[in-house]
């Protein structure tokens, strides 16, 4: 056991959990105020859902080589993480290895909330999540990470492009359709209720993403310190990208627009981010950030309403970071030589085969899953009313922004009118 690397990867699952409340915040302050805490308790409530599983069965179905379809899907020999205790992977102990993977497989089912915003029941929400970490989730890892058969093929995916994003991102895209349409989209004006939040909520992801990335090298050494130096890189580079066509195309670079491309550039480098150089990390960059920014306005062209951008930034990023490997992956950093380093087209395609076996078996599932659950629970949205008056004090009891008093947990604290006293200014 080498006790550096072992610091690094425990560091880096911390780093990576922190991901999860700054989704949270990056979705929340993009929907309305009237939504904002049920937002927020969708992405919580999957650190609580996805972390008990992980440890009873996710685990084993991702990383356990037991079972007869082991090149599609892991076995139960660590069911409940049996048999890990006191073991090593690598240089560092197993369970430090399965506490890093759990952080994954939770942020990823919480990745798909921001296509359901404001529209989707809680108690539906909470079932899909649990099936589809079990369902799709656990052996898309499998395929690339444990072993399995897109491992076999020899396609590339460092930190997550498929595993996490082109995976979330499909899933995101099939819960939108199944939801359908919030009521008033697109006609009724929809703007980020709180921009600050969506900013805050970009720099922790950001922050997190390191420990995402150079933390899946499992070591600390060149590789992780090339896939930092890349993931910094690719992300400066897709914000200039998006807020110059923002500039360009409308006259004015947003704070939304500099917070999604900043994300869509973390997205795109995960897949690739030791695998590039630097310079080709500023390319692929470029490159998501530009077409990121008008992948968005897919959903009005198309017809489906995800809400926040899932498949604009995540499936859109997931499957460009994935596929750019066949173009600027080199083996002078890692892997093998893409297109433009003399590799030919055979990177390229295997890249190809994962993104699209990702893409349509999360895509199908989870379709599948949510009609399923649809008619288990008659739908999956809430009524009219709820939808309009908002999801907060309907599902929560709760309000994000009391008027005139300070919420909390035994109820409001009266004003200082109320008391008969007077409000001291600060």
């Amino acid at each position: 056991m080498n006790t550096g690397d072992t610091a690094w990867v425990l560091t880096s699952a911390a780093l990576v959990l922190l991901m999860t409340p700054g989704l949270a915040f990056f979705y929340g302050g993009m929907v309305r105020g009237k939504n904002v805490l049920n937002m927020l308790m969708m992405n919580y409530i999957t650190i609580a859902v996805a972390g008990v599983l992980w440890v009873l069965v996710g685990y084993t179905l991702a990383f356990s080589e037991g079972g007869g379809l082991n090149k599609f899907v892991g076995g139960f020999d660590n069911l409940g993480l049996s048999g890990t205790v006191g073991e090593l992977s690598g240089t560092i102990p197993l369970l430090a290895f399965v506490a890093f993977q759990g952080m994954f497989a939770i942020i990823t089912p919480a990745l798909f909330t921001g296509s359901i915003a404001d529209r989707m029941k809680f108690l539906p929400f909470l079932i899909i999540v649990a099936v589809w970490s079990l369902l799709v989730y656990a052996p898309v890892a499998h395929w690339v990470w444990g072993g399995g058969w897109l491992s076999d093929l020899g396609a590339e995916d460092f930190a997550g492009g498929t595993v996490v994003h082109a995976n979330a991102g499909a899933a995101g895209l099939a819960l939108a359709i199944v939801l359908g349409k919030r009521k008033g989209w697109p006609k009724e004006p929809m703007r980020p209720h709180n921009l600050p939040f969506v900013l805050l909520g970009a720099a922790l992801l950001w922050f997190g993403w390191f420990g995402f990335n150079a933390g899946s090298e499992l070591a600390a050494d060149d590789t992780a310190a090339i896939a930092f130096v890349t993931t910094n890189a690719a992300t400066a580079a897709a914000m200039l990208g998006w807020v110059l066509v923002e500039k360009l195309r409308d006259g004015h670079p947003t704070t939304l627009g500099a917070a999604s491309g900043a994300v869509i550039g973390l997205v795109a480098i995960t897949p690739a981010c030791a695998f590039v150089t630097p310079v080709g990390a500023i390319i692929l960059g470029l490159i998501v950030g530009v077409i990121g920014a008008y992948a968005v306005g897919l959903k009005y062209k198309l017809g489906y309403d995800d809400a926040l951008d899932v498949v604009g930034v995540h499936l859109v990023g997931g499957v460009l970071g994935a596929l750019l490997i066949g173009f600027l992956g080199t083996s002078a950093i890692g892997g093998e030589d893409g297109l433009f380093y003399g590799g030919g087209a055979a990177q390229l395609g295997k890249q190809a085969i994962a993104v699209g076996a990702t893409v349509v078996y999360s895509f199908v599932v989870t379709f599948i899953l949510a009609k399923v659950v649809a008619l288990l629970f008659g739908g999956l949205r809430v009524d009219e009313d709820t939808e309009v008056e908002g999801l907060d004090i309907n599902l929560h009891a709760e309000t994000a922004y009391e008027s005139g008093t300070v919420a909390t947990g035994r109820g409001p604290i009266p004003t200082a009118e109320a008391r008969g006293t007077k409000e001291v200014s600060a």
